[in-house]
């Protein structure tokens, strides 16, 4: 086994499937037996999901809100994903602790890291929703720093795309896959993997990011055994 324990990062606007905004129940689904596959194979699942589905702070904020308001709106977008997607694991028979920088009980637990580790170890699967607890830093930020702290072997940004390209692949079609890129030379590139904040956070800590296509049934699960599909920074 490549991974023993990842932090899969996905983003909600992955969780709308075909549709314009909200949560795609096949989509969901699909999401959840992907990850059950891996749990099966002994890997320990972390999660961290964005809430662009349902709202974004940085949006509102360009609509004349204020900008903590909406970020705080936007860190319970993640905690609403975080429950569709406990809800989806939990269905098909999977444990699943659901922890939030938020004070949300009864529906989250406070999040901690030792909590957090405490349950992965007993084979729960972990979703750490409300971003990191604090505005101005998105849910890339977030992901990095649960990582760090559940002392994660990889993260795993599930995306639409099965890598990094030197250019956006849907708009030039000349643009090549890196297999394998190091931060400086990603940063040097100024390749969009994640947000600065939360690259740098990586960086520091060596933490390295598994870039790859998420609805590729089965991707996952052989990525985790050891076979090299996406691109890795690191």
């Amino acid at each position: 086994m490549k991974f023993n324990r990842i932090l899969l990062k996905l983003s909600g606007e992955a969780l709308m499937g075909e549709q314009q905004y909200g949560i795609d129940p096949e989509r969901l689904a699909d999401y959840a037996n992907e990850i059950k596959d891996v749990v099966d194979a002994g890997t320990q699942v972390g999660i961290v999901i964005g809430g662009g589905n349902i709202y974004r702070g940085l949006q509102g904020a360009g609509e004349g809100m204020d900008r903590v308001q909406g970020d705080y709106m936007g860190m319970l977008a993640t905690v609403i994903n975080s429950m569709a997607l406990q809800g989806a694991l939990e269905k098909i028979g999977l444990t699943v602790k659901l922890l939030s920088s938020l004070t949300l009980k009864p529906m989250a637990e406070p999040m901690s890291r030792k909590i957090a580790n405490d349950y992965m170890k007993q084979g729960y699967v972990v979703l750490i929703g409300g971003g990191t607890g604090n505005p101005f830093f998105t849910t890339d930020t977030a992901s990095a720093l649960r990582a760090v702290e559940i002392e994660a072997d990889v993260i795993m940004k599930g995306t639409r795309v099965d890598g990094i390209y030197t250019a956006d692949p849907e708009k030039d079609p000349a643009a090549t896959k890196y297999s394998e890129i190091s931060f400086d030379e990603a940063y040097e590139k100024n390749l969009k993997i994640m947000d600065l904040t939360a690259f740098t956070l990586c960086k520091e800590n060596d933490m390295p990011i598994y870039v790859f296509d998420m609805n590729t049934k089965g991707n996952l699960l052989r990525i985790i055994k050891g076979e090299h599909l996406g691109t890795i920074v690191k």
